[in-house]
């Protein structure tokens, strides 16, 4: 496993978190051998374990890990030590670490679209037998699938975010256009404040999105009844020439034409900077954002965006915050064709026990743990979507929470394709949707793209 873990590392070391699966199965933990032993009447004493949690960044709050550590005490009798890690560099890490059983993490958190290289490859434990005990059908079915392999599980979904459009009530309003109900209305709302600019506004975008963003662009594909790849007959294959990509393809180009000024170089990182009045503040002490003024009337991202939008003001330390302010600024999930929201892309996290820890019992204590009714509510309560749906109300019901629920409903990922954290770190979707932006021909790009893509889906 080590040497399959190596390849993943080098073809994926950069790609980052942000379907049905198949594959060769992971290794699983051997069951334990009769032995000569008689029958005992009472169950044997359960061995306390001491184990390790890694958790990527910093999206779990302290009193949530607390909380971890302490009910692990009490379950299990041995300590909890928790690890954070970094998006930035845990690919390489777990490449390293998970096959090497004195130094492995023996739970982990893990990017949802990083999760099926790593499951195709064995690196997980079988929890197949635990799918029920913890959520069953329950759990969001998209993270479910992606950490699955030939009908087995070995990752399970940890917490959800998903991308909504924010938006500029009174540039909205200014420019005479409602908030839309369906995709196309959408699509003529933004080019239509893009030709009106009501404030004059110069480069003005009525929707901004990076030509490289491929994350939010991929809702076209989705909304159509494309996709990114399919499997079929043990194999993956790309599918960007597919009829119905190709049309979601030409509504985005169209788009990036018409109601976008942004960059063809341009990724998903900080699209808030458009949308806001004056100087941005710091992000934190030690990361100045870049100085903008308002140049979009609308924007997709995740739902924690909301942090970082609103008016200019000084908290009680005397910094410089984002104050959300309810006249100027809106949320709304982005509408399909169909009645229901448009597909976009998941954020969030699966979780996964190690197969090479030494500690098996303990780390399914604290999966028992994770996916129990007050650790899920208290998810909710801090802003992360619970993996099980019968906790999405401790998100609130405010507009935020509606908009990230109702996204969330039809929310999609990407291919379950063994070598998909590959592609990712390729960069070739961002080079294939950067040139479409550019106005491409898409046909022959997605054809050279499928040719250059479909070898990397199927890489073990």
């Amino acid at each position: 496993m080590k040497k399959k873990l190596a390849a993943v590392a080098l073809f994926a070391a950069s790609a980052l978190a942000l379907g049905a699966c198949a594959g060769t199965p992971a290794t699983t933990t051997p069951a334990p051998q009769p032995t000569d032993t008689a029958p005992t009447t009472e169950a044997p004493a359960k061995t306390p374990q001491d184990i390790t949690f890694w958790l990527i960044g910093g999206d779990t709050p302290q009193a949530l890990r607390d909380y971890l550590v302490e009910q692990y005490k009490t379950v299990n009798g041995g300590t909890l030590t928790i690890e954070e890690q970094t998006w930035g560099d845990i690919i390489a890490k777990l490449t390293t670490s998970l096959p090497d059983a004195a130094n492995t993490p023996d739970v982990t958190e893990i990017g949802n679209t990083q999760a099926p290289t790593f499951t195709n490859v064995g690196a997980f434990a079988d929890i197949s037998d635990m799918y029920e005990e913890l959520g069953g059908a329950k759990l969001l079915q998209s993270f479910v699938d992606v950490g699955a392999v030939d009908g087995k599980n070995y990752t399970l979904p940890y917490y959800f975010g998903s991308r909504y459009a924010f938006y500029r009530k009174d540039v909205w309003k200014e420019a005479g256009v409602e908030v839309p109900k369906t995709l196309d209305e959408f699509n003529a709302a933004v080019k239509t404040i893009t030709e009106k600019n009501p404030r004059d506004i110069k480069d003005f975008s009525g929707f901004f999105i990076g030509g490289q963003d491929w994350r939010n662009g991929i809702s076209w594909i989705f909304a159509n009844g494309g996709d990114l790849a399919k499997y079929e007959n043990g194999q993956w294959t790309s599918t960007l020439s597919d009829p119905n990509t190709i049309k979601g393809l030409t509504q985005l180009q169209e788009i990036q034409k018409s109601a976008s000024m942004a960059p063809s170089t341009a990724r998903d990182a900080s699209p808030w900077l458009y949308i806001n009045d004056s100087d941005v503040a710091a992000a934190t002490d030690d990361q100045a954002e870049e100085k903008t003024t308002l140049s979009a009337a609308t924007i997709m991202a995740p739902g924690w965006a909301h942090w970082s939008i609103g008016d200019l003001v000084k908290n009680d330390e005397g910094k410089e915050v984002r104050q959300w302010n309810d006249d100027t600024f809106g949320v709304f999930a982005l509408p399909g064709n169909d009645g229901k929201p448009a597909p976009v892309f998941a954020g969030g996290s699966n979780i996964g026990i190690s197969a090479a820890s030494q500690n098996q019992e303990g780390s399914r204590d604290l999966l028992r743990i994770i996916f129990s009714s007050e650790y899920q509510t208290m998810l909710g309560e801090n802003g992360l979507g619970p993996a099980n749906s019968d906790y999405v109300s401790a998100l609130g019901d405010d507009q935020f929470a509606q908009a990230l629920i109702e996204s969330a409903s039809n929310s999609k990922l990407t291919p379950a394709a063994p070598g998909w954290a590959a592609v990712e770190g390729s960069l070739k979707l961002e080079e294939f949707f950067a040139k479409v932006a550019e106005g491409g021909d898409i046909a022959a790009l997605a054809a050279q793209y499928d040719a250059e893509i479909t070898p990397m889906l199927n890489m073990k």
